[in-house]
């Protein structure tokens, strides 16, 4: 899967014959686990790697009157950690992208993209207390901005911003595809706009079908130009060779094309896998280096060491130096310990950062309206 030597390539038989016996046999096995946990531990190495899938999933759109609407907290919210509380509201279930690392592919079926013809109905029927903000994110289940305005699907969201002034309604993308609010008259305040970046090298090897880094960002500075409230993720950050100078180049282009006034927010993570995502993934005939890291124990779940994730976040946070007054910064879904190696400052619990996160938000939004 990780298009590395098999294990014949990498063996030199010189080694075996040294040995006779139980003896060569655990020589072998014990050579082999050395080069396989060598591997893991090493940045990832994209050189000379073939990731097109062998067989890339077809899509199968669908629209039909669903019984209920998936609206709620988000579903990896956990005490364990630190968390915004999140609500998430899935105007459509499963992705038509294909990245390498992607958890919806362990929660719906495989092809099958699911559209709700009764989507504006439910939406009405939300029932908000008129004294709270809500941060309600829609790229949850599936890509907020790919389908466009399938079914009116972002017809539904926009009239529900409209409606609720007191929601900052969040669409996560990895598209470009903003056409439809270029040329919507009057856009609603309460909109957020959101990309995930990775370098490009990443993006060509394991966020697969998806528009490019440089794409994503022009998409960006458009919505940004025509007045609108932008953010970015860098979730999943991944150690790849030369990650230092790969993410470095990105952050330094966005303090320079973007106005932090503009930029709502800027979080950090890593791969993180639950288990049924890791047996999903192995089981796809496709190559990837996604799983080609130490898969240390996070929580009940599998990721990165915390040293390595310490060392990549704090060089994050840092290269931001002229965006951290303006702009709030926040790590998803990681360990609480982090907080205070990263930016000096950690929340006691997740409802204290809720409340900071929508303070600083309810900022930005009144600023523009």
């Amino acid at each position: 899967m990780w298009n590395e030597q098999n294990i014949i390539e990498i063996w030199d038989d010189t080694k075996a014959k040294k040995f006779q016996g139980k003896k060569q046999k655990q020589e072998i096995i014990s050579y082999i686990k050395l080069y396989y946990n060598r591997l893991k531990s090493s940045p990832t190495n994209y050189n000379n790697f073939k990731s097109k899938s062998q067989n890339t999933p077809k899509i199968k759109l669908i629209s039909q009157n669903k019984e209920n609407l998936g609206f709620g907290l988000c579903p990896v919210a956990s005490p364990k950690t630190r968390c915004c509380n999140l609500l998430t509201l899935d105007a459509v279930e499963s992705c038509g992208y294909d990245c390498s690392y992607c958890s919806i592919q362990s929660f719906y079926n495989e092809g099958k993209v699911t559209f709700d013809t009764s989507l504006k109905n439910k939406l009405d029927n939300i029932v908000l207390d008129a004294n709270e903000f809500y941060h309600i994110g829609t790229g949850q289940a599936s890509d907020s901005l790919m389908w466009g305005n399938r079914f009116g699907v972002l017809d539904n969201l926009v009239d529900f911003a409209h409606k609720n002034p007191n929601v900052l309604l969040e669409f996560k993308t990895k598209s470009d595809n903003i056409s439809y609010f270029l040329e919507y008259p009057n856009l609603p305040k309460n909109l957020l706009f959101t990309w995930s970046l990775n370098p490009q090298i990443v993006i060509d090897n394991e966020e697969h079908l998806t528009t490019s880094l440089d794409a994503r960002l022009k998409a960006a500075k458009k919505l940004e130009q025509k007045g609108c409230l932008v953010g970015f993720h860098f979730h999943p950050m991944i150690e790849i060779e030369n990650w230092q100078n790969e993410y470095g180049d990105i952050f330094r282009k966005l303090q320079k094309e973007f106005n932090p006034k503009n930029v709502v927010l800027v979080s950090f993570g890593t791969l993180t896998f639950i288990k049924p995502v890791l047996k999903q993934i192995r089981q796809r005939d496709f190559k990837t280096k996604i799983l080609q890291i130490p898969l240390v124990n996070a929580n009940k779940k599998f990721s990165y060491p915390l040293k390595t994730k310490i060392e990549m976040f704090k060089f994050a946070y840092n290269s931001f130096e002229f965006w951290q007054k303006e702009v709030f910064f926040y790590l998803c879904m990681e360990d609480h310990t982090l907080w205070r190696e990263v930016f000096g400052y950690e929340y006691p619990t997740n409802e204290s950062f809720e409340m900071d996160m929508k303070l600083n938000y309810m900022k930005k939004v009144k600023r523009i309206s």
